[in-house]
């Protein structure tokens, strides 16, 4: 078995169907697919985006685990480059019919040479809390750094009704802001906003991860837009503005494929700026995005979002929501 490096070639990135015939890429994804945890799964399209870049920047590697023509197995790495520069993101993947035959094993090692070549301190990645990552992980030395529950909330049998009452009492708490919205990518003359609306998820609880805060830019926020762009992914975006101020106080964002949706779309961020908050606008802005997008896009189902167990706040808002939880997630870190 030997390692080869996946460059995506550009006419496979831009086919939305995925490749005719068979390559290391092709066969990436296919264990991929295969690998899949319940709920949305990525788009070949989307998938081949995430081995050019990371969704927020990151500089990005894939190698696949080759046995002849065969790809056993393989993994991500994710490099971030403007800051948080001593981490590498891993997603590492072994096809289940290989599974306990040392390819698992053999990913791992690679990766962190990979890491330690790039001058990277600490591997990060995920998995289930019931699923074979998180044996591997602990039998490897990885430690558990953060907890993480995945909650749905199925748009065909949500209480619609009672979701507008919501807004409508908390709407009463949060006086004196005006929202805005937009579909794609941001207008540029709110890309500084976003820059600092984006900022504002520092604040938000890693448990014992060891990451940095992000510092985002007005270019940052359209390099990440272009990456979703390629990577077929439609985003609809609510922000609230001071009306007094004019300064821009939170935003949310719904992501959904814009060709292969699969009944799916994802909640992305949310943040309230700490001056703006305690007024209920977390809130206010996830119930507008969640019925304006179920107006544009009646073909998605259910929205997937994560939420740390050590952030009760923005739990208790998807729980009034509606939102159920789906399964839970650690996050491992292991210092290399």
């Amino acid at each position: 078995m030997h390692m080869m490096r996946v460059v995506p070639a550009a006419q496979e990135e831009d086919d939305p169907d995925g490749p005719a015939g068979h390559s290391p890429l092709a066969g990436l994804y296919a264990v991929s697919r295969v690998c899949d945890e319940p709920g949305p799964t990525m788009s070949w399209r989307h998938f081949a985006a995430s081995v050019r870049s990371g969704s927020g920047g990151e500089r990005a590697e894939a190698w696949a685990a080759c046995d002849g023509d065969q790809v056993a197995g393989g993994h991500i790495l994710h490099f971030p480059q403007d800051d948080n520069t001593h981490l590498a993101l891993l997603r590492l993947m072994t096809h289940p019919l290989r599974r306990r035959e040392g390819v698992g094993g053999m990913l791992l090692d690679h990766a962190i040479a990979r890491a330690r070549d790039e001058g990277r301190r600490v591997l990060i990645a995920e998995a289930p809390a019931d699923g074979p990552g998180t044996a591997f992980a602990k039998a490897r030395g990885f430690a558990p750094a953060s907890t993480d529950t995945r909650l749905v909330l199925d748009l065909r049998t949500a209480d619609w009704s009672g979701l507008e009452l919501l807004r409508a009492r908390a709407v009463r708490h949060a006086t004196g802001y005006s929202l805005e919205r937009w579909v794609g990518p941001t207008p540029d003359d709110l890309l500084d906003d976003m820059a600092r609306l984006a900022e504002g998820m520092n604040d938000e609880p890693l448990g014992d991860l060891a990451m940095e805060d992000q510092r985002w830019t007005a270019d940052r926020v359209r390099a990440r837009e272009e990456m979703l762009g390629r990577a077929g992914q439609r985003t609809y975006t609510v922000i609230a503005r001071h009306t007094t101020g004019g300064e821009p106080a939170g935003f949310t964002q719904l992501v959904v494929d814009a060709e292969r949706p699969e009944g799916w779309a994802r909640q992305a961020a949310t943040t309230v700026l700490a001056p703006h908050r305690g007024r209920r606008l977390g809130l206010v802005l996830k119930l507008a995005n969640i019925t304006w997008f179920r107006a544009c896009e009646p073909a998605v189902e259910r929205v997937i979002t994560w939420n740390s167990a050590a952030n009760p706040h923005m739990l208790a808002i998807n729980e009034a929501m509606g939102f159920e939880v789906f399964d839970t997630w650690y996050q491992w870190q292991l210092d290399i």
